[in-house]
């Protein structure tokens, strides 16, 4: 939607949405704000805070040392923050966008579908957990990281008695560290990385002194507390059956031994991957993000995307993490404000961008210390599920490459079901790529990614809009 005919528009009546009220979302909106424009914020959420100061529900009285362990003063601060803001946007908490036309959301809350109409719209929609397969990850009792994080938050309470965090990744440590804070018994950190990856990746993660040096206290507090904390693992099973879920968890450590910690649940996370289905709906550029081996949201510095009218901030653009969430919040309300010709001080844009600037070194420096396991894809048993939803199996998507040759991941969708079921791909679609890929010989940026259709979250067939679909269907 081109923004030209906007610059004359008083700002009362300007239509700016904004989607998702966590770090991101909460800076924006607060940026508009200060600057005359009542931005429309709408979030999937009961409350502010997005996943990673995600707040407790109303009449929990839980303290923020306890609910977000080392996050417990930023969080406090957005909360704040949006407490003072929320007399002044219109904010829809429970809102779901589950689908998009130019200049148009489709909506759904309690039940009840909505259109809510933009002149511009800006895209927080944070991230969900990147996942790599293990045998046995279907057994009840396995969460990812973030999983595991909403129930401490939400329902205040723990996935099992024993918990198991599997994985790579700064998430990893935080998630840990809050359950042991909570006092949920944590069985083990096993961790894919290798400390070589870390040391190696030092002077960058030095370009953040301070979140190296909390990064180093949340470790400290597992071995203080004793909690077993193993590198450069290779997973390799998770125990259990059907009627019990899960009893082990089975890796091999860095020496090469074979290690079985007893436990009735597991979190499991390598980093994240950006929630990008609203751009992709929305027609905007991807492009495959080498660091980190994922694809990404296309945006220029200040987060305007392929499309005009379309703008982007925080992990759901680029996975930078909340503090730089923050920033790009504040930097993409600029980007718009001066896209309308309004007046933008010219140190404010520069001193984000020198902020962003720094954090994109520690971003690079993570992935260097924390690499995504793409080997384990290939090393997965063929009896190994990849797709929770459908049930498919690493060995059935290998046949689809070797007997129909489905080297892309959409046709190896179409022909295995790989993706199609209710995380829309959430879970499976990278790891279902890297085997695509292990199997055909090819880079897995020749695989391609997964095309997203609407709607992007499952909506209960008793949504009114589904209602009055069927009410004309012939």
């Amino acid at each position: 939607m081109a923004l030209t005919r906007l610059k004359n528009l008083p700002r009362d009546a300007l239509r700016v949405v904004i989607v998702g009220a966590g770090p991101a979302g909460t800076r924006c909106a607060e940026t508009l704000v200060a600057a005359g424009i009542r931005p429309i914020l709408l979030d999937e959420n009961r409350r502010d805070g997005g996943q990673i100061y995600r707040r407790q529900p109303e009449g929990f009285t839980r303290d923020y040392a306890t609910l977000y362990g080392s996050e417990a003063g930023k969080a406090g601060a957005l909360h704040q923050s949006f407490d003072r803001l929320r007399e002044q946007i219109d904010y829809r908490p429970d809102t779901l966008v589950w689908d998009l036309t130019p200049g148009q959301l489709c909506c759904v809350s309690q039940g009840k579908h909505s259109t809510v109409d933009y002149d511009a719209l800006i895209l927080c929609t944070g991230a969900t957990d990147r996942l790599m397969p293990i045998e046995g990850w279907q057994l009840a009792g396995c969460y990812s990281l973030g999983g595991a994080q909403i129930a401490l938050k939400a329902q205040a309470v723990s996935i099992g008695r024993r918990v198991v965090f599997m994985g790579s990744g700064p998430l990893l440590y935080l998630v840990a560290s809050q359950y042991l804070k909570a006092g949920a018994t944590v069985a083990a950190v096993l961790d894919t990385s290798p400390l070589r990856k870390r040391i190696a990746a030092l002077p960058k993660l030095l370009a953040r002194p301070g979140l190296l040096l909390i990064g180093m206290k949340l470790l400290a507090q597992l071995y203080l507390a004793r909690i077993p904390v193993h590198l450069g693992v290779v997973p390799q099973q998770v125990l259990g059956d059907a009627a019990s879920g899960v009893s082990a968890a089975r890796v091999r450590t860095s020496h090469g031994d074979s290690l079985e910690v007893d436990c009735d649940a597991v979190a499991l996370g390598y980093h994240l991957r950006p929630e990008t289905q609203l751009a992709d709906l929305a027609g905007c550029r991807m492009r495959f993000h080498e660091a980190s081996q994922q694809w990404v949201l296309d945006t220029d510095e200040e987060g305007r995307t392929s499309v005009s009218g379309v703008y982007a901030a925080g992990d759901g653009s680029r996975i930078r993490g909340a503090d730089a969430a923050e920033h790009a919040g504040r930097l993409v309300a600029l980007a718009l404000l001066q896209d309308l010709q309004q007046p933008v001080h010219g140190e404010a844009l520069a001193l984000q961008r020198r902020v962003l600037t720094v954090m994109d070194e520690f971003s690079r420096g993570l992935y260097l210390a924390f690499p995504w396991p793409a080997a384990q894809a290939k090393a997965l048993a063929d009896e190994a599920i990849v797709c929770r939803c459908e049930m498919i199996t690493a060995g059935e998507l290998r046949s689809v490459v070797r007997e129909q040759g489905a080297c892309e991941v959409n046709r190896a969708k179409a022909f295995s079901r790989v993706g199609m079921g209710r995380c829309q791909g959430r879970y499976c679609s990278e790891a279902g790529a890297e085997v695509i890929s292990a199997a055909a010989g090819v880079a897995v940026e020749r695989v391609g990614r997964q095309r997203v259709q609407a709607p992007v979250k499952p909506l209960s067939m008793s949504t009114e809009v589904l209602k009055r679909a069927e009410k004309v269907a012939p």
